[in-house]
């Protein structure tokens, strides 16, 4: 279907081994702020703030008003362990975000983010041709697990405003038949 006009679907509920994931709620607020409130999460993170709760509050009601915001799921417990979302739909380029991840440390070590990667590139690539990440220029963490994940660094940056400051990133794309999904 590429080239198609009729809008992705942003809000599926996608199953894993290790993870599902599902349209966020309003009701998720305490679960997902409880994960974000580790600084650790944003030590790196160009928003390295998004642990305080008014700079989260704003984070989680964007996420909301996007209308791709997804919470993520442990399936062996059941508990709340992070978000993510598609975003900036490019109907002209056949393309759309993915990004504003954030996952539990606990869950940190590459198998719940790639999964969560691969269920979402799986989803959205039935739909959309290139999926891009957009990532924080000086945030080596973000920048290694693309790679992990196939991820292909584009040329050039974009500024965006971070913590109060114009930070730059970078943009990594992932094409139909390529990264964890294919």
């Amino acid at each position: 279907m590429t080239g198609t006009t009729a809008a992705p679907d942003r809000q599926p509920v996608l199953t894993g081994d290790l993870v599902s994931l599902r349209p966020t709620r309003a009701a998720d607020w305490d679960a997902l702020f409880a994960v974000a409130s580790d600084p650790l999460l944003w030590e790196v993170h160009p928003a390295h703030d998004r642990w305080r709760e008014p700079v989260f509050r704003t984070f989680f009601d964007a996420g909301l008003a996007s209308g791709g915001m997804l919470t993520i799921h442990d399936r062996a417990s059941g508990a709340v362990i992070g978000s993510s979302r598609y975003d900036n739909w490019r109907p002209e380029a056949d393309e759309i975000e993915i990004g504003w991840t954030f996952i539990a440390r606990a869950s940190w070590g590459g198998a719940v983010n790639r999964e969560v990667k691969a269920l979402m590139l799986g989803h959205i690539h039935r739909q959309v041709e290139t999926v891009i990440f957009q990532v924080g220029e000086d945030n080596v963490r973000s920048r290694r697990a693309m790679e992990k994940i196939g991820g292909r660094l584009r040329p050039g940056r974009e500024t965006r405003m971070m913590a109060g400051l114009l930070r730059d990133h970078v943009a990594y794309e992932i094409r139909r038949g390529e990264g964890p999904a294919a």
